[in-house]
């Protein structure tokens, strides 16, 4: 299982940015697209009362919605996977 998962859209930028950075970074993780997934969209849409907001990351239970870089890298550190 992995422990971070994107929730985003192949069109929304900032998923793209977020993807990215990953990349960059070397972390693995799971992307899932909200556009093919109604499940995945509904537990997003859970999460951020009720907006599918994207991208929205689940690192190991720490839940994110479009966070900076720093923000990222922070959740990252803090479950020992950066």
């Amino acid at each position: 299982m992995t422990a971070v998962k994107i929730y985003g859209a192949d069109w929304c930028e900032e998923t793209q940015l977020t993807l990215s950075h990953l990349d960059e970074l070397g972390v693995k993780y799971e992307y899932l697209n909200l556009d093919d997934d109604e499940k995945a969209a509904a537990w997003v849409r859970h999460q951020n009362d009720g907006k599918e907001k994207k991208p929205t990351i689940d690192i190991g239970g720490i839940i994110l919605t479009n966070p900076s870089n720093a923000e990222l890298d922070i959740a990252l550190k803090e479950n020992s996977l950066l």
